[in-house]
């Protein structure tokens, strides 16, 4: 076997792509500070039982584990940043008031993710903390949708859902959490006949409301319209109804060419998030490019319940689909020690010139740079002039 054969689902980001990431990257979190959000930068290691901390339990089997030689405490490599941004909310920050935090860094997964080809991504991110209203939840997605626009990606669809709905709808059941996720399952692959099944042990009202949520996905006012009329008559189910219509009122307005949509089936990340939930999709991407939604309970295991609401995305995916071409023109010039040449290509790169190189008889190798202009001698003076 060849040494320098990588991991399984593990790649190199080779130079023409890596610009495109670095530039989307700078561009990205440019527009997040032009919003007031602070830019963290979690430790890409953490001791396991940190790690896993509240919600972050659900990472077990995603996450990579090792030994601390210093310690001998088990290390886990993080598989989600999410966790550990409300924890520096939570325990490090420690405001009262609103705070709007940012992040991008590499994430690693155990197992390849469900709908994904890479065990590790790029993972970029924006959060709000200490705003309970829906606005929050307004400007995650307004700040999602500015993101994919960035990377030349305007046609997006947004589909809804909130925790809220299933929420009440199993209020006062004793479910385990086997039994969620066997539920949850059956919720997300809209297996009715199974799922009838399942919900026979439960009253005839609960078990078909949660087959009504099978078939609960569609336009926005349908939905909701349909939902107020075949759900149970309870207050979870009331306000969260009333966020969904509120939002997708609010979020139509932005125009261009977002599409929104509801599935009060799409419960991913049922025990994690505990309000509105939303997914965005694209063309030629069959996944989600990007998830986010409130997780008000996630500050709770750091010994500080605070609302939250936000959502990540995999920056190399985005990249791979970005229409946006990063390359840069370029002037050549000769590999030589000559004083006036020197002065003349440190000019041209303070100017924001790219100048490559090269010895005599060489090209130029590299795919994020088209070299349009050399420097050539003219009498004592080093001159740019079109490439030939």
């Amino acid at each position: 076997m060849n040494r320098w054969l990588l991991p399984e689902d593990i790649a190199d980001v080779l130079p023409a792509e890596a610009r495109k990431v670095e530039t989307l990257r700078r561009a990205i979190l440019d527009l997040y500070q032009s919003y007031g959000y602070e830019l963290v930068a979690p430790p890409i290691l953490e001791f396991l039982d940190s790690l896993l901390t509240g919600t972050g339990s659900d990472l077990n089997l995603q996450t990579f584990k090792l030994v601390d030689q210093l310690s001998g405490r088990t290390l886990g490599l993080r598989a989600d940043m999410t966790p550990q941004v409300a924890r520096i909310d939570a325990h490090l920050l420690n405001r009262s008031g609103v705070t709007r935090l940012c992040y991008v860094g590499s994430v690693a997964h155990a197992r390849t993710p469900v709908g994904s080809s890479a065990r590790e991504e790029l993972q970029l991110g924006a959060e709000i903390y200490g705003c309970a209203t829906w606005e929050a939840d307004f400007e995650a997605i307004s700040l999602l949708l500015k993101t994919l626009s960035l990377a030349g990606l305007d046609q997006v669809y947004l589909d809804l859902s909130h925790a809220g709905v299933l929420a009440g709808i199993l209020d006062g059941q004793d479910l385990d959490k086997v039994q969620i996720e066997a539920l949850y399952g059956l919720l997300q692959s809209k297996d009715r006949p199974r799922l009838a099944i399942w919900a026979q042990a439960l009253p005839r009202k609960i078990a078909d409301a949660l087959l009504a949520l099978t078939e609960l996905n569609g336009s926005c006012a349908d939905v909701i319209a349909k939902a107020k009329t075949v759900l149970p008559a309870h207050a979870l189910i009331h306000d969260a109804l009333a966020q969904l219509e509120t939002l997708a009122k609010a979020a139509s307005d932005l125009g261009g060419g977002l599409e929104l949509s509801i599935d009060l089936a799409d419960l991913r990340g049922y025990q994690y998030h505990s309000g509105v939930m939303f997914a965005a999709y694209v063309d030629k991407l069959p996944q989600p490019i990007a998830r986010g939604g409130r997780y008000d309970h996630v500050g709770q295991a750091f010994g500080r319940p605070r609302p939250a609401t936000g959502f990540s995305l995999d920056l190399l995916t985005l990249a791979n689909l970005s229409t946006l071409n990063p390359s840069r023109l370029a002037i050549v010039a000769p590999w030589i020690n000559d004083a006036n040449l020197n002065a003349a290509i440190a000019e041209l790169r303070a100017r924001g010139e790219v100048v490559i190189q090269v010895m005599a008889g060489e090209v130029v190798q590299a795919a994020e740079y088209t070299c349009d202009r050399e420097l050539v001698k003219q009498g004592n003076a080093w001159h740019v002039v079109k490439k030939t």
